[in-house]
């Protein structure tokens, strides 16, 4: 399963508006670096952020620690609505 795969898995399953939910990733100008955008509802948004953040940041060390072990590249995930 591809980080983005991940990615996208974790976060649909925190949201309500599962259809809505777009996961893409994009170059990043550091090296060894993966930028990862999430695009959720701005109904969901708070959800996948979670009180105080906790659950942004368990997303980013899932997928941080998923990387480790395949490509040992550092992970940055954004986390927008629309």
């Amino acid at each position: 399963m591809s980080l983005v795969e991940l990615t996208k898995e974790i976060v649909t399953n925190l949201v309500t508006n599962k259809e809505s939910v777009e996961v893409k990733e994009f170059e990043s100008d550091e090296e060894n670096t993966i930028l990862i955008q999430v695009m959720v509802d701005a109904s969901d948004i708070g959800k996948v952020i979670g009180k105080e953040g906790k659950c942004a940041k368990a997303l980013r060390t899932l997928v941080q620690a998923s990387s480790y072990l395949k490509d040992n590249k550092k992970v940055k995930i954004n986390i927008d609505s629309f």
